[in-house]
């Protein structure tokens, strides 16, 4: 293999190819489901699979077969396979649908509206992740310019994904012949601690989450009449919270909730640290005089990895500032997201949830919780030595610096599902999303040149994929 060669190939077709077509992809509003109910109406999400599509089949990759697949009420899938030179399966996944805008862009950017600003591309899904089904292609077309050879590849592209991937299993099921049982699966929507080196997804948390909701009165009274009679929803949610975490450190300590870490992902937490010091909380955007929960980079990456942690994402029932009267309002609900450790059963923890939010209601109040998310983990199986060896090779190759294992603090339950359907199969989870990069929020950017030097290192492990099943 030419490095030199591989990386002037990548670099020509993502510049050439590859990223004025992400800029036409940014441009498309295509919110997965959960954030547009009406995606079918709208054709948002089709019209990012036929561009997709159109810029897949004029790879012309020999061989290559392609079928967009649409179960009955469900979003589509781009399903590709290309042949290889052995009958081992090499799975790619990736996803293109969008978290929803989010307020707070900068001057000049915007969810819809791409701008490519020195090394970075903003907007709304270029990182999160529609530069997977590019950097997948250029990977396996780099090796075949060169004559290298590879394992048969399936490529995977869902519209889901943002929305919890609800439509996957089904794809998985009726595709299971066709998938057959691959031997090394890459995921290409984690991220990077940095931009200096090749970062693998060791772990992924799970998820539970729900609308907690308190009713107190059948509707809102005077304050002053009320005040000091009639229980606040709001205190009794306060009261509700308290019994999943500590207020004070934030820790969640049912033991439905936690699981005993794994030496080796201590280990290679204190390693990551030593990587990125500070940085590990640095990187988010503190208001002036505001810190993190710790300053110890180690404990925080577990923190961020292997511990749950609770989080507010959204209310009703509270009235906007200007128009907040005096009046003690009869119901607030909250929309809850917890995290949860890798190994930790999200079934059995949403159950424990709503019971601990239930039971014993504070003043007799009228309480609700309605699960709406229950995403188990994913934690990855030990690593072989020829693919330890072949990710660190690439890392030092295309980035100059050794490659760092860490876990993500993010789900992607497509993960839990293949290491439920193929336990036998090895993971390389990967992305590009690193500092500021911002999925899910304002100023999303893709960091370009790591996205090619991403695309190259990919290139080289699925060819040492081939010489290690070859010896």
């Amino acid at each position: 293999m030419n490095t030199d060669s591989i990386q002037a190939f990548c670099g020509r077709h993502w510049d050439e190819s590859a990223l004025p077509e992400l800029i036409d992809y940014i441009r498309i509003p295509n919110k997965s489901p959960m954030f547009d109910p009406a995606w079918q109406a709208n054709g948002y999400m089709d019209k990012a699979v036929a561009q997709f599509e159109r810029w897949c089949l004029a790879q012309n990759i020999p061989g290559m077969q392609l079928e967009v697949l649409r179960l009955p009420g469900r979003t589509p899938l781009i399903f590709i396979d290309i042949p290889g030179n052995s009958d081992d399966t090499i799975l790619l996944y990736g996803h293109l649908d969008k978290q929803p805008e989010m307020e707070g862009w900068r001057k000049g950017l915007g969810p819809w509206q791409p701008v490519v600003d020195g090394d970075r591309l903003y907007g709304r899904g270029g990182a999160d992740d529609g530069y997977a089904t590019f950097a997948s292609l250029i990977a396996i077309r780099a090796l075949q310019e060169q004559h290298i050879p590879h394992a048969r590849c399936v490529v995977m592209i869902e519209a889901c994904e943002e929305s919890g991937s609800f439509d996957l299993p089904f794809y998985i099921d009726a595709l299971a012949e066709r998938i057959a049982q691959p031997q090394l699966v890459f995921c290409l929507d984690s991220g990077c601690g940095n931009y200096d080196q090749l970062w693998c997804t060791t772990s992924l948390r799970g998820l539970i989450g729900g609308d907690l909701s308190v009713e107190i009165l059948e509707e809102g009274v005077h304050s002053g009449d009320a005040g000091g009679i009639v229980p606040s929803t709001f205190r009794i949610l306060r009261q509700l919270l308290n019994r999943i975490d500590d207020c004070d450190s934030g820790l969640v300590n049912a033991e439905e909730f936690n699981v005993e870490i794994p030496d080796q992902r201590k280990q290679q937490a204190e390693l990551a640290a030593e990587v990125l010091r500070e940085a590990v909380y640095s990187k988010f955007p503190f208001v002036n005089s505001a810190q993190a929960v710790s300053s110890d980079p180690g404990e925080l990456i577990l923190n961020r990895t292997w511990r749950p942690a609770l989080a507010v994402t959204g209310a009703d029932g509270l009235p906007a500032i200007s128009e907040a009267g005096n009046v003690l309002r009869p119901a607030t609900s909250l929309k809850l997201s917890l995290r949860l450790p890798p190994t930790c059963d999200a079934q059995k923890a949403g159950k424990k949830l709503k019971t601990l939010l239930e039971s014993d209601p504070p003043y007799g109040a009228k309480i609700t919780f309605k699960p709406d998310w229950a995403a188990s983990g994913w934690h990855a199986p030990t690593m072989p030595d020829w693919l330890e060896q072949a990710i660190n090779e690439a890392s030092n190759h295309y980035f100059g610096a050794p490659a760092v294992h860490m876990g993500e603090g993010g789900s992607i339950p497509f993960m839990g599902m293949l290491g439920e359907k193929f336990p036998e199969a090895q993971f390389l989870i990967t992305g590009v999303l690193g500092p500021h990069s911002n999925a899910h929020g304002p100023n999303e950017f893709l960091h370009i040149p790591v996205a090619k030097k991403l695309t190259c290192c990919v290139a080289e492990i699925i060819a040492k994929h081939y010489q290690a099943a070859s010896t």
